[in-house]
């Protein structure tokens, strides 16, 4: 089957078999730490149709805060790309699924002789930066209810399905702020009909009213991601042609 992780699918097939070989497919549960702030991991991973978190802590006992969600659209493990073997953020499953993994020694040989895997991830990391950024300023300008829309706007993105697993618990994490505050943002979308929420199930019940009441923050993200898109569809329409 080909792969659902879009960093995996742009990659011309023939030129990157060796990679994709190399590659193995992995269950990812909710709240399995995939790395630690300023520690090595011996994986990279390419989610499928899981969500992990990248969390920005002051130290390891720290809940944290999140400054990235990545899923079906990206890497985790941008910083091996770049050239440093760790990690600044804490990597925290935060939707379950499957995911493609493979060594960290692996992929820094195969990085090496893959220059369009190389072009794809140079756009992951310019996007997960400037991510961080917007993250960074909505988490101290926006509303709460704001800033859970984008939330739920973003992972329903990444997981490209409207209904997804997620606790109250976690999100407060991800946000920074307490469950409470979490719990009475979700009724005040339950009770407009834009979401249902029940026993750690989300669902997006009207996307486009769920829109409305975010924060201007998710749409200068989907537009990050929607040039990165276009940059790679530019480079796969090249190759074509180059055949």
């Amino acid at each position: 089957m080909p792969p659902t992780n879009r960093v995996l699918a742009a990659l011309p097939p023939k030129a990157n078999q060796r990679f994709l070989s190399a590659l193995t497919a992995v269950d990812l549960p909710l709240g399995q730490v995939l790395y630690q702030p300023r520690t090595t991991s011996r994986h990279v991973y390419f989610p499928n149709d899981c969500t992990v978190s990248l969390v920005a802590v002051a130290d390891r006992s720290s809940g944290g805060l999140e400054v990235g969600l990545v899923g079906r659209e990206g890497m985790v493990g941008i910083p091996f790309a770049l050239g440093v073997s760790t990690s600044p953020v804490r990597a925290l499953v935060q939707g379950a699924g499957s995911a493609m993994r493979m060594t960290s020694a692996r992929f820094g040989r195969e990085l090496k002789r893959n220059p369009p895997l190389q072009r794809e991830l140079d756009r992951c990391a310019y996007v997960a930066m400037a991510t961080a950024m917007q993250i960074a300023v909505c988490n101290n300008e926006h509303l709460l209810e704001a800033r859970l829309a984008r939330w739920l706007l973003m992972t329903r993105d990444r997981v490209g399905s409207d209904r997804f697993q997620s606790t109250q618990e976690s999100i407060a994490l991800m946000l920074g702020v307490r469950r409470v505050g979490v719990t009475a943002a979700a009724s005040a979308l339950q009770r407009r009909e834009l979401i249902r929420y029940s026993r750690g199930t989300m669902q997006i019940l009207d996307s486009d009213g769920l829109r409305a009441v975010s924060c201007s923050c998710y749409d200068v993200i989907r537009k990050l991601e929607s040039e990165k898109q276009r940059g790679v569809n530019r480079t796969a329409a090249t190759t074509h042609l180059a055949r």
